[in-house]
């Protein structure tokens, strides 16, 4: 089966990560993927064997969202004409062209999946009142139109069905992780802390992941006499809070890493993985902690707080610095909770979100049927 699929490769996020692992993962099941991507045309291809890569022009790009150029459009309908996939998947990049696709893959007879990343709130009283809430008022009547669009959880469900998006057409597919790759095992980066304990958060710098709250915490809490606070990311608040919160408060700034096996010691030398976000919708991030045996602290937006039940602490979205300087200070004090915790989390992701359950998901609803209805 061809797939075309539809998604980013840069800026690094979560659905690059998303992207990247899972057509690398239908290659290795013997499927051929093509891959359309917002880049200019100078832009290095990658090393992967996708049957073919186009590069759709765009004129502004972020982690957040693209805006492509007029003439994307066309050189997507071409592409796809010429391909000849026999299905579309569109990992969603908040773009105005996720509002086109409908009736360009009608036009040519494809099957059109989509997986919908924006993230939400776990309570509806607070989604109702939130920005996100505008995304999903927004996308629901496009959404309407694929064929089928993958969430991550329950709740997200829900709330498209009340925006009028038909039942049949969501399907509930938790992210996942590859298992082997992200494990627990040796770790030169903790070689540099031998003496400290490691706590790490990973992810955009910016407003509704709440970093500053846990820089708060940490700072308040005087975590920096036994440990050290590793920040991996970059985002538009890296320049306001980097130089309030640095090396003499503990607090390392690596900036963002594009190097998985770096990203992967770091983990494994970690002890802790702090994620104090206001909205998520199912995050890689904390799903890699917890494979790689962290003991992990996350808040329960979007889906993160189903996904660490009965494995980590989960705290509210409300007043998160509060919580964590009451929390953080525990790890200190007894560190066998480090253990535990990681032993829970590393068995949460065996039993529920690994790649490989997620794959044979999607296979399924590629293979089981559908296309053929779809057509």
């Amino acid at each position: 089966m061809h797939i075309a699929w539809l998604g980013k490769k840069s800026p690094f996020c979560g659905n690059v990560t998303y992207s990247r692992e899972i057509t690398n993962a239908l290659l290795d099941r013997g499927y051929q993927v093509s891959f359309l991507h917002f880049s200019q045309e100078n832009e290095e291809s990658s090393p992967e064997n996708y049957l073919a890569e186009v590069n759709l022009p765009f004129l502004y790009k972020s982690q957040i969202y693209t805006i492509h150029a007029p003439k994307s459009s066309k050189i997507l309908l071409r592409s796809l004409q010429e391909l000849k996939p026999d299905l579309v998947h569109a990992s969603l990049t908040l773009s105005p062209l996720d509002f086109t696709l409908p009736e360009v893959c009608q036009k040519l007879k494809i099957p059109l999946v989509a997986t919908f990343h924006p993230p939400f709130d776990s309570r509806w009283r607070n989604i109702k009142s939130g920005t996100q809430y505008l995304t999903y008022q927004l996308y629901a009547p496009c959404l309407a139109k694929y064929d089928c669009t993958i969430v991550f959880s329950e709740l997200q469900r829900d709330l498209l069905i009340k925006l009028g998006v038909p039942a049949e057409k969501l399907v509930i597919i938790p992210n996942g992780v590859d298992s082997q790759k992200y494990s627990p095992g040796k770790s030169y980066f903790k070689e540099q802390y031998p003496q400290e304990q490691i706590y790490v958060y990973q992810g955009r710098i910016a407003t509704e992941k709440n970093v500053e709250s846990l820089l708060k915490a940490w700072k308040q809490a005087e975590m920096n006499v036994s440990g050290k606070l590793i920040i991996i990311g970059d985002g538009n608040l890296t320049p306001t809070l980097k130089p309030l919160y640095n090396e003499v408060d503990g607090v390392i700034w690596l900036g963002a890493i594009l190097d998985d096996q770096k990203r992967i010691d770091i983990l494994r030398g970690a002890d802790v993985f702090i994620l104090p976000s206001l909205v998520e919708g199912l995050s890689l991030s904390l799903l890699e902690a917890m494979s790689c045996g962290l003991a992990c602290v996350a808040t329960d937006a979007g889906a993160d707080g189903e996904v660490l039940a009965h494995a980590g602490i989960v705290l509210s979205t409300h007043e998160v610095t509060s919580q964590l300087k009451t929390i953080l200070p525990l790890f200190v004090h007894h560190p066998e909770m480090i253990t535990l915790l990681g032993k829970k989390a590393r068995n949460r992701v065996l039993e529920k979100y690994t790649l490989n359950d997620n794959l044979q998901k999607l296979e399924e609803l590629y293979r089981g049927g559908q296309v053929d209805k779809w057509k």
